[in-house]
């Protein structure tokens, strides 16, 4: 059975060799962050901060920081999670083997909501300003909650079966809220929350909104999983934590959530926002700052022995791509009886999730045909992208699974060296303009605004993939420092600023005969080296400081029936625009601070 408290768990961690204590004061404004993000690169511990600066609540970070510790902390009820996943998509698989389902009845069971009259997070009050102030970048606009669990219910319908727990971003103060009474709750685009909040905006009423922080970890998993909208998340995390939900009614508030470390309560009134953020994010950039909903705070209740649990977000990999793991070892099997035709789907979490999604479909509507084209692929692209979060995508890469049976989708370099073997740029290529993209991506035309496209590749290897620069080779005028990043994948460096001058002019008009047209894809960016270094750093400068509609060139590019295409290379420009967010950087003060806690004698010596 799972935790009954984060204190279980912190005990059982600590138990395990799998968590340390740091008994020297710490200080929440960017230092714990640094520490937290040193310790998940060097895959270590959960860290117990004993002594947080300016506060009396103890902090834990690095719960999920490995997928081995993650699995950990639902052991005694991941598998019956997963089987139950596997009797939604075929019910008749029980009959089959009665025995691998027996945990199957005990899920069950525990998946309820228990109505209580209290609990241990209502034994003690505080204010705002005695939270731990986690600030975790240099510029963000104050300090925010990074791991909440915010809590809504229909107002239509109240009650927890048409509830939503989501992890919406939550700001505490600074910028133009209120101290102690205002907080700034920030949701992206396609989150259920935005459901609720719109049925309050047409009744004219306030949206009541509770926050949890802390309490078992099953809660904690259970507000990012995305859930099919009607599908309880506290059901959920009662199934992954083996135990029902207690949930304490209140007279003046949305039931609390009893085994919660801390809740806030208050609500939201239907029109109103303020600027909220900026906020290092997990694209690797700042979110800017923006118009959001603004939540009047009512009380902040919390367990007498409270722990804050929190994390980092930045450029991935950090602390929440554990969660994407998990996710998908419980959720990926279940894709395919949703989407006809889909036998894998990635979203890439060193491209910052959203950005880049790869897929393997089928591809059987005219097994007979000689020539093979992309057809049943672009109906499940289509599909794909009007699936929730998915919708989100920026780049869709899909390929047949008939052309690669073994193909690992996992397999980043394997999965585009056998797009570009095969890829046919003047077909190939199927784009949505002025639509919705990430909240978070400034790669667009606007807040919320962008483009998508689709890369459908199907049939034989059509190209032999370059993996040096040929012997004749050489570079148009006013490009330089080519790079190989990946097989067939060129990096090169434009000379000039980005306002000074143009560099397409100069691959127009290139002969398709051209030495550089033997790279099917070529990437123009800022620091070619950079970006040729690790594959990681390909995939987070290419698709996360571009627009499909706007960035992508071609050598031989053309527009015919509405279709562009291009007869020679692709050409994705991936440099930093004026328009685009600052990346994340650390301060160096706090950087030799965390040094000398890491240094010989120091608390963290041998830990990061």
């Amino acid at each position: 059975m799972g935790y009954r408290s984060l204190q279980a768990c912190v005990t059982d961690l600590e138990r395990t060799g799998q968590l340390i204590r740091l008994d020297v004061e710490i200080d929440p404004h960017l230092e714990a962050a640094e520490i937290q993000r040193r310790v998940y690169q060097a895959g270590g511990p959960a860290i117990l901060f004993n002594r947080v600066k300016g506060c009396a609540f103890r902090m834990v970070s690095n719960l999920f920081g490995t997928i081995d510790r993650t699995r950990f902390l639902f052991r005694h009820e991941l598998n019956a999670v997963r089987h139950l996943v596997e009797l939604k998509i075929d019910p008749a698989n029980f009959w089959k083997n009665p025995w691998r389902y027996r945990d199957v009845p005990f899920s069950l069971w525990n998946m309820w909501v228990r109505r209580c009259s209290t609990g241990p997070v209502l034994e003690c009050e505080t204010s705002l300003d005695q939270l731990p102030r986690l600030q975790s970048w240099p510029d963000d606009g104050g300090p925010f909650i990074t791991l909440p669990q915010v809590y809504t219910e229909d107002p239509r319908q109240a009650g927890f079966g048409r509830s939503n727990l989501g992890m919406y971003r939550v700001q505490l103060a600074g910028n133009d809220y209120v101290t102690n009474k205002e907080i700034g709750l920030h949701y992206q685009i396609h989150r259920s929350i935005g459901v609720h909040h719109a049925a309050a905006i047409e009744r004219g009423e306030r949206l009541p909104v509770n926050i949890f922080v802390g309490g078992p970890p099953a809660m904690t998993l259970s507000a990012v999983m995305p859930l099919p909208e009607g599908l309880s998340e506290l059901l959920f995390g009662a199934a992954l934590g083996g135990r029902p939900i207690r949930m304490a009614k209140r007279a003046d508030s949305l039931p609390v959530w009893a085994d919660a470390d801390f809740c806030i309560t208050g609500s939201i009134d239907p029109r109103a926002t303020k600027l909220e953020g900026p906020f290092g994010d997990h694209l690797g950039y700042y979110s800017l700052q923006h118009e959001f909903p603004v939540m009047q705070v009512d009380h902040i209740y919390h367990r007498r022995d409270a722990i804050w649990p929190f994390t980092v977000v930045g450029r991935p990999p950090q602390e929440d791509t554990s969660f994407g793991e998990i996710i998908h070892e419980i959720t990926g099997p279940i894709i395919p009886t949703v989407i006809p035709g889909v036998k894998a789907i990635h979203a890439v979490d060193a491209a910052g999730v959203h950005p880049l999604l790869l897929a393997i479909g089928s591809e059987r509507y005219v097994p007979y045909a000689t020539v093979r084209r992309p057809q049943e692929l672009l109906t499940t692209a289509n599909a794909i992208l009007g699936q929730g979060q998915l919708s989100l995508a920026k780049y869709l890469c899909i390929v047949a699974q008939e052309d690669a049976p073994s193909l690992d989708i996992h397999d980043i370099a394997a999965y585009f060296q056998h797009l570009l073997e095969r890829v046919d740029w003047t077909t190939d290529l199927h784009f949505q303009t002025r639509t919705t993209i990430d909240t978070l991506d400034y790669s667009g035309q606007g807040f919320n605004s962008g483009s998508k496209v689709v890369i459908a590749a199907a049939g034989p290897k059509r190209r032999d993939l370059p993996t040096e620069l040929p012997r004749d080779f050489h570079l148009p005028d006013g490009f330089r420092h080519p790079q190989i990043c990946l097989p067939g994948v060129l990096a090169l460096e434009w000379e000039k600023a980005l306002r000074d001058g143009d560099p397409w002019a100069s691959l127009w008009t290139l002969p398709l005969d051209h030495a550089l047209n033997q790279f099917p894809l070529i990437v123009l960016v800022d620091d070619s080296e950079f970006t040729a270094r690790t594959l990681n750093n390909w995939l987070w400068v290419t698709f996360t400081r571009s627009n499909p509609a706007t960035d992508i060139h071609g050598v031989g590019e053309f527009i015919e029936d509405k279709h562009w295409g291009c007869r020679g290379s692709l050409i994705i420009d991936a440099r930093r625009k004026p328009h685009h967010a600052p990346p994340l950087i650390e301060d160096p003060a706090i950087t030799r601070r965390v040094d000398q806690l890491a240094s010989p004698g120091g608390p963290l010596h041998g830990i990061i």
